[in-house]
């Protein structure tokens, strides 16, 4: 494909084997590899050393962050976000002397899930819809819908919104976000969003974002001058 026919960026250092498909409005970031047969969906962005295997399939508005690489098996759904150093695995016995590659065992991490920074995802688990893996987590096991996961193994450590904030219960039991409102119900060990359905995409949002960082204290003012 001619680069300036092409749909997607594609940074010069990048390598795009072909056949391959990239949706409308991609970003590839320097020295990324996107490997002959992979499937990216429409607006996604692949930071610096990116690696997309052949038969990895990406949904649309992905965010991979940098050094983290997609092997053969993984299917990820749209939305989500892969931190940065985050590592997912294909083979749950790999031998350099053996050759497994016909031994896969399929990853799939569903829509709107969070992988935190340095998190390591054990082939053959689903991550479920809006999950939130804490960083440095080791995954071994099926992570259901809106939990937040954390330690080695990763273990359950409460519930998160579609906006990332921890869920607690009200008076009512209902539990809210106080981002955007939703309410949100535990039932057993399941939790559902009252008003939006777990497979829909979050409404577009109110106003364009804007870069800025939360307050944090003060420094001393002797540390201050350091």
């Amino acid at each position: 494909m001619n680069p300036l026919e092409r749909p997607f960026f594609a940074h010069a250092t990048a390598c795009i084997d072909e056949p391959c498909s990239i949706g409308e409005g991609t970003r590839i970031w320097h020295f990324c590899h996107v490997a002959a047969g992979a499937r990216i969906g429409r607006v996604c962005v692949l930071g610096q050393n990116v690696f997309i295997a052949g038969s990895a399939v990406l949904g649309d508005g992905v965010r991979v962050q940098n050094n983290v690489s997609v092997y053969d098996g993984t299917v990820i759904e749209d939305d989500v976000f892969l931190g940065p150093s985050a590592v997912l695995t294909n083979v749950v016995n790999p031998r350099a002397a053996i050759d497994r590659r016909a031994f896969l065992d399929r990853t799939t991490i569903r829509r709107g899930a969070t992988v935190g920074a340095n998190a390591t995802v054990v082939c053959g688990v689903t991550i479920g819809r809006h999950a939130f893996i804490g960083a440095g987590a080791v995954v071994t096991r099926d992570v259901p819908d809106y939990a937040l996961v954390t330690g080695v193994p990763a273990r359950r450590a409460g519930w998160m919104s579609r906006h990332g904030h921890k869920l607690v219960a009200s008076r009512d039991g209902l539990m809210r976000c106080p981002e955007s409102g939703y309410r949100y119900e535990r039932r057993g060990d399941v939790v559902r969003c009252l008003d939006l359905d777990e497979g829909a995409p979050l409404p577009a949002p109110r106003a364009a974002a804007v870069r800025h960082y939360r307050d944090l204290d003060a420094p001393e003012e002797e540390d201050a001058e350091r």
